[in-house]
């Protein structure tokens, strides 16, 4: 008896399912940090230890076709609410599924992670073509599914997965994916070395521009933003001269007009999204200059055309990024990019999400860039760097 209840207790033990902490979207408002089960590497896939960022997708609202909701799961990744979050990661391999090129990733890789998800089917034009950010059903892991990095860990499938040098260190790599979108936007709008740039908005895609503009050889890059505290930070990151549009007296066009010499910027980055910054935009492109609009907007706004026509000037828009990972990594690791680390103005737990991570970046916006989740530091824990 006493043997059959030793190997029915060895049995039970061998079966016990693991569990991890990770940080769940129910709904806008409706975070949470559960216990789930952890995964394990499936063929073709990769365990990660994960390092990410903050995450504000979602938080006010679900994202039509990008996210799921409790009744309609999202196209690609056929899942309902909740989900766990977290789209801006890198992390550490700690298990290797069959069937992975062992030359690229093996137990103990730094890597970064392409979040992209698109249906990959022959019938699509876009995934066929190679462009799966446009993709009609395109979605994001941490937004629409199969985990997220704001979890002690998560299993991804190898094409997603990129190695880190060993002089791209975590932090860094965490911060290659809103890196990515400024790096997509910059070779959208051929800007070349010597290129005068003009940059709207310094929240973190805009300073994020600023480093790509920066890296990529630009001249002299102007930068128009109310906010004090991402003025300061828009100067630290690279900028030559910046505004405030808010300031009576200071006509932002006029000033950055004759900064270039009466010509006007090459290119001009909107990374606000607003019907002034949209404005702004329009006069102080020069003529045949271009226009990136890189906001994501809420609103449907005016177009002045005819300024458009009378300078003849190209506007176009981009999409998160398209196969621009691998080249940007490299960039990042010749050192094109310097003090990316000082981006992140927080660390903390998966427990203080919320208050010290989501919230944050609501009340304090004008503090903070990046807040990056460590599952390792304990709850109320937090380092500022």
């Amino acid at each position: 008896m006493r043997a059959r209840q030793l190997s029915l207790a060895s049995c039970l033990s061998t079966t016990q399912v693991s569990t991890m902490r990770a940080v769940r979207y129910y709904g806008p408002g409706d975070v949470r940090v559960d216990e789930i089960p952890e995964p394990s590497a499936g063929e073709g896939h990769v365990k990660i230890k994960v390092v990410c960022g903050s995450d504000l997708h979602s938080w006010h609202e679900i994202i039509p076709g990008v996210s799921p909701t409790t009744t309609t799961p999202q196209a690609i990744t056929q899942e309902l609410l909740p989900v766990t979050m977290g789209h801006e990661f890198s992390g550490t391999v700690v298990e290797v599924g069959p069937g992975v090129d062992s030359s690229r990733l093996s137990v103990g890789s730094n890597v970064a992670v392409e979040p992209l998800l698109s249906c990959m089917k022959d019938t699509c034009h876009f995934c066929s073509a190679g462009t799966r950010n446009l993709c009609r059903n395109t979605t994001f892991i941490g937004i629409g599914g199969r985990g997220g990095g704001l979890a002690e860990y998560i299993c991804v499938e190898q094409r997603l997965v990129h190695p880190l040098p060993s002089n791209i260190p975590l932090d860094v790599g965490a911060i290659i994916e809103p890196l990515a979108v400024a790096w997509h936007a910059a070779k959208t709008s051929r800007m070349k070395a010597g290129d005068r740039v003009f940059v709207l908005g310094a929240g973190p895609i805009g300073l994020l521009t600023v480093k790509v503009a920066k890296a990529l050889g630009a001249s002299w890059i102007g930068v128009s933003e109310p906010a004090a505290r991402r003025r300061e930070f828009a100067h630290e990151q690279g900028a030559t001269v910046v505004y405030d549009p808010t300031v009576t007296g200071v006509d932002v066009v006029a000033e950055a007009t004759k900064a270039t010499s009466g010509w006007g910027a090459d290119v001009v980055f909107d990374c606000a999204g607003s019907q002034r910054t949209l404005d702004t935009a329009f006069l102080v492109v020069r003529p045949r200059g271009c226009i990136v609009n890189v906001a994501v907007w809420e609103t449907h706004p005016t177009l002045d055309i005819g300024s458009l026509t009378y300078k003849e000037v190209v506007l176009t828009s981009v999409l998160g990024y398209d196969r621009v990972h691998p080249e940007l990594i490299q960039a990042v690791a010749q050192g094109k990019f310097e003090g990316l680390e000082t981006l992140v103005t927080r660390r903390i737990g998966l427990e203080d999400v919320v208050d010290k991570g989501i919230k944050a970046l609501i009340n304090e916006k004008d503090e903070h860039v990046k807040i990056l989740v460590s599952p390792d530091l304990k709850p109320g824990r937090r380092s500022y760097l």
